[in-house]
């Protein structure tokens, strides 16, 4: 049985400004309606496998699990890692989570922000690697290469096993353009997508060859964590003592049972604007258009338009993306850089690398429509049946305008219910709570009052979502 492994951390910077550190790209639509985390798992519909596993930040948690509810995907395990330690230490957290009863499944290890436009064929070469897996060989799919790309590392083939897939001579990393050339022309070298099949206890025994103390520290961590409603904790402290290392790195480089299967089904590991320019749907100017869009005497530019009407004159080359706070306008060139700016927007201390205006918590999302001195505006949408904390404020006073919906709101020792068009109002300092007891989303609107507004003047006492509780 082959049981997927969906790694979901990251924060995508490289797509920013929609993409964000608490909203990184693996959880937003750009590709279709489904986001890209839901179009990973949707892609193993028809293959024989188990439950999956999915790898992410623990500030990600509530988006994960409430992703996979969209799809109805249940039994999942959702694994939480405290601090980012790359690829190696979190696919053996996987490996020694599946291993828990002794089984020994074989780990089909996915990337959820990766683009792939054939499903069939991806499938077709999973079926090929089981083959490989199942004999201990540490499988890596090798992407077919279009051209000479020098953004990404390379997989040279070696000679051929059973007709199925190659032995792997070597990985090299980001050639230069001369180099990246030369690849291409010998025909011998593919792009390595960083996804991988092998079984469980052949990984963990590599692991006990290259990287003992990393090996250790993973089972420490796990042994030391626990489960928290649908999610399974490790210990932080156990888990920080790994190094930060990538799984070619710490095994695929040094092993001789690397194994490669070739894949050419349309993949992208959207790694920058131009990617989404590259695989998207052109008008006749070569212009890849969503949302509210005039382009006149433009061409080749990728022009998206989440909030207001983005229009543009006599460009070319360009990628522009508007969001509700924030706009990026770029050469297709230079999209690459993009990093750089979110780096010098979180070194001055701005919000914008962090958050987007809407910002999503396990009970809905809010978005701060305004602000100003001492006073805030949200809107806020509560799922049915969901409950925010139990809370107070030392610096605020807050006025709930329900507008759509019916409000269960707990103020002290009194609980009633406010229904559309009517309001209510919470005094500095006083307990309260606000619950969606209906079917429907609730829809209110919140005014924030007072000396000082931000996020962390929230004293929660009582939570369903086993978020931290503030000593009283």
């Amino acid at each position: 049985m082959i049981t997927p492994v969906v790694m979901a951390g990251g924060t995508g910077s490289r797509l920013w400004p929609l993409s964000r550190q608490l909203n990184p790209k693996q959880f937003l639509k750009l590709c279709g309606e489904p986001t890209l985390l839901q179009q990973t798992l949707a892609r193993l519909k028809g293959l024989d496998v188990t439950a999956p596993s999915i790898i992410c930040n623990n500030e990600h948690r509530f988006m994960v699990a409430e992703q996979l509810r969209q799809i109805d995907l249940k039994n999942s395990s959702i694994l939480l890692e405290p601090v980012g330690r790359n690829t190696a230490p979190a696919i053996a957290l996987a490996a020694l989570n599946a291993r828990k009863d002794g089984d020994d499944p074989i780990l089909l290890i996915l990337a959820a922000d990766h683009y792939i436009e054939n499903p069939n064929l991806f499938q077709d070469a999973v079926v090929k690697a089981k083959v490989l897996a199942e004999q201990s060989k540490l499988v890596t799919f090798g992407i077919l290469p279009k051209h000479a790309e020098t953004g990404y590392g390379y997989i040279q083939r070696g000679d051929t096993l059973s007709d199925i897939g190659f032995r792997v001579t070597r990985f090299v990393e980001k050639p230069d353009s001369g180099t990246a050339k030369q690849y291409l022309a010998s025909g011998d070298y593919y792009w390595n997508s960083g996804m991988f099949m092998f079984k469980a206890s052949v990984y963990l025994q590599a692991l006990e060859n290259f990287q003992p103390k990393m090996l250790k520290a993973c089972k420490k961590a796990l042994q030391q964590g626990g489960t928290d409603l649908d999610f399974v904790r490790v210990d932080a402290g156990a888990f920080s003592a790994c190094s930060d290392i990538s799984v070619d790195y710490a095994v695929m480089e040094k092993t001789d049972s690397a194994a490669m299967v070739p894949l050419d089904a349309g993949w992208s590991d959207i790694g920058s604007w131009t990617s989404l320019w590259e695989i998207g749907e052109k008008d006749e100017s070569g212009n890849v258009i969503k949302g509210d869009v005039l382009a006149h005497n433009t061409a080749n530019s990728f022009i998206y338009a989440d909030h207001k009407l983005v229009a543009t004159v006599g460009v070319e080359n360009l990628v522009v993306v508007e969001t509700t706070d924030a706009v990026l306008v770029a050469h297709k060139d230079s999209v690459q850089d993009v990093k750089k700016v979110v780096s010098a927007i979180k070194r001055d201390g701005r919000h914008e690398y962090m958050n987007h205006r809407e910002v999503y918590r396990p009970w809905g999302v809010y978005d701060s429509i305004d602000s100003g001195e001492r006073y805030q505006v949200k809107r806020i949408t509560v799922k049915p049946g969901a409950k925010l904390s139990v809370q107070m404020h030392h610096h605020r006073a807050e006025h709930w305008i329900v507008v759509s919906g019916t409000a269960k709101v707990t103020i002290g020792d009194k609980e009633f219910l406010v229904t559309e068009n009517q309001s209510t109002y919470i005094p500095v300092g006083q307990v309260h709570c606000l619950e969606n007891p209906g079917v429907i989303p609730l829809e209110l609107i919140e005014v924030q009052s007072g000396s000082y507004l931000g996020e962390d003047d929230i004293v929660r006492i009582k939570d369903r979502y086993g978020r931290r509780l503030d000593p009283q």
